[in-house]
């Protein structure tokens, strides 16, 4: 049996206090339960985008890394290298948010500047139509990447709320409400056994009077 609130007065003023207690304390499980059922909903639709996109990524990524060899085999890795140092910047990136209930996740917002071969910076005479293929699958692989990163920084989120929102509804389940409901019980057996107690009491005065 769960162990009552310390320090309660067993006074009818008490138990409807504790009374409404119990139906708030009643009404925030319910909710955190629902709350926590719809995260694992979420958490699984999402789980599913994540495979999607870390496949997707992955894929890319070794068509990329595949030109980058061939590339490599038919120039050399150092020349490779050079015309890589020559290559100017062309991502921008910026870290947004929106809310999944209640929860801020991150939004990448990243925007891949589509150049044709004399804008990329290194010249054309010097490379292959390899290198051209390389550059061109890794700017594609940069968005796919942040897209896997969105989707997984979300995961890892949803479940530190999860665990947060499964430990609430457990406290409440198992140590909240188990002693609120121990106290009412006490203060009614408490009420119970005062009204017996001056049921006596009047009883007994009563015969008393009547003796006399």
């Amino acid at each position: 049996m769960a162990e009552k609130l310390e320090s309660v007065n067993p006074t009818r003023m008490e138990l409807l206090k504790l009374k409404t207690k119990v139906k708030l304390a009643e009404k925030g499980h319910n909710l955190l339960k629902e709350k926590r059922d719809a995260l694992i909903m979420e958490f699984f639709e999402i789980v599913e985008e994540a495979k999607g996109a870390r496949k997707n990524a992955e894929n890319k990524l070794k068509e990329a890394y595949r030109a980058l060899t061939i590339a490599q085999a038919t120039m050399g890795s150092l020349r490779v290298a050079e015309a890589s140092l020559a290559v100017k910047p062309s991502t921008s990136l910026q870290i947004k948010s929106k809310n999944i209930m209640g929860i801020q996740v991150p939004v990448l917002d990243i925007t891949v500047e589509k150049r044709s071969l004399l804008e990329r910076g290194y010249s054309i005479r010097d490379t292959s139509a390899q290198v051209d293929e390389a550059a061109r699958l890794f700017e594609e692989a940069i968005g796919l990447i942040a897209v896997q990163a969105e989707v997984e920084m979300t995961i890892r989120l949803l479940v530190d709320e999860i665990e947060k929102t499964k430990r609430r509804v457990n406290a409440l389940e198992n140590i909240v409400l188990p002693r609120l409901d121990a106290t009412v019980k006490y203060i009614k057996m408490r009420l119970d056994e005062m009204e017996r107690e001056n049921f006596f009491k009047l009883k007994r005065i009563k015969a008393l009077m009547d003796e006399g």
